[in-house]
Order: C-alpha cells, then structure tokens, then sequence
C-alpha cells in the first residue's frame, strides 16, 4: 500500500470514532483524507471545530457546519493526525502550522484519536524537527534559549500562522522527556506554544501499516 493509502485506511476507520453531535478536525494531509471521509456521514454530527482556516474550508466545502470553539464548548472527539508519534502516544505536531490551534481544540476534547501511517511511529521524538510558535519580537530571544536547550532553531521562510506569529523549526533535539520539554519550552517568553503534545497526548493511535489498520491506546 502507498502512504496516501495507508492514510485513507486510518481515515476510514477513525469514522467509527465519530459519535453523533460537534466534534474538533485537525489539519494536514491525513486529517484532509478525513474530512472526506467525514463528508459520507455529515448528517450524523451537527457540526466540526475546525484547527485552522485551510480546514475549515475544507469542512465548508463538504457542506460541514464549522462551528465556534467558544460556542461549542466540550467536544466529544478531536481527530487529527502527527509528524511523529511514540507507543506512548506522545506527539510531534505542527509541520502545517496549526500547533496552537490543534493543541487549543485537542484540549477541549473527551477523546483525542490519533491517525497516522506506519511511518510516524518512532521510538524517541525528535528527529522531526520540532515546531514552536513564537511571537514575532521574540524570534532571536526564544531561538538563543532553545540553543541553550541542545536544538538548532530555523525560521520557517514565508510562513505565518493563523494567529499571525512565526514558527521556528528547532532541529538536534533528543527528546527523551516530552512532558518535561513541553512545559520548559513553553514557559520561555515569546513562545506561544510548541509542537510537543506530551501533557495532552493522544488516546488513541490508528496507525496504518502493510497488514491493516492497528489500534494503540494510551
């Protein structure tokens, strides 16, 4: 199986995850298999949260009902996707840019079901270079304190997020305690939030391999 069909399979299945009501959407390729997915079913739900603009009109143009986080309150189930993920369902996210809010959207969620293909299951995190967004004046402060953390930070040329900040792509990291490093980064002034979803991990993992879809659990 390609890597695209591994990530239609997990995307199917995680539909099964769905219940009836408002539920939280990620961003990224394999969470856009799952908008489509979600489209066959639409008249279940009445509505999803949407993590970032490109999802939401994705959602809208299913006919999906995007609907406020404020306003929706607790959601049921946030379904999204990972750059990497460990057996412990610990979580590099943010190679499309929408750390903040998919971290903002996972943490209003009941359920947080993961869905990945083979190749995002890694035994330490950090080979994917990790995501922190940070507010413009403070790019050359947090990328000196992140240095001092072992990393070797590189803007992201040309790109801004939805909140309108910058994302710097800390490189060299072992990250052999995520919740430990999650919280040390984001306790530096500047960082909105890092890309580090350890203190929030995942409940589920569906992940995508050769002989079909696996489920983990945290």
């Amino acid at each position: 199986m390609t890597q695209d069909e591994l990530k239609q399979a997990v995307a199917r299945a995680a539909i099964e995850h769905v219940p009836s009501g408002i539920i939280g959407v990620g961003t990224g390729s394999t969470a856009n298999y799952f908008i489509d997915e979600l489209a066959r079913i639409k008249g279940r739900i009445d509505g999803a949260v949407a993590s970032s603009e490109a999802t939401a009109q994705r959602l809208k143009s299913h006919g999906i009902p995007v609907l406020d986080l404020n306003t929706a309150g607790e959601l049921a189930v946030y379904v999204d996707g990972a750059d990497e993920i460990t057996e412990h369902l610990h979580m590099i996210k943010g190679g499309g840019g929408a750390l903040t809010r998919e971290k903002i959207v996972a943490a209003c969620s009941k359920k947080f079901v993961c869905i990945a293909d083979g190749s995002k299951l890694v035994g330490m995190l950090g080979k994917f270079p990790l995501p922190v967004e940070v507010i413009p004046m403070a790019q050359s402060y947090v990328a000196r304190e992140m240095i001092k953390l072992g990393g070797q930070p590189v803007l992201r040329q040309g790109f801004t997020t939805d909140n309108g900040n910058i994302i710097l792509d800390v490189h060299n990291l072992q990250i052999m305690n995520p919740v430990e490093l999650e919280t040390q980064i984001n306790q530096i002034t500047g960082v909105v939030t890092n890309g580090l979803f350890a203190r929030r991990p995942a409940d589920i993992l569906l992940l995508g391999t050769a002989e079909g879809v696996k489920t983990l659990k945290a």
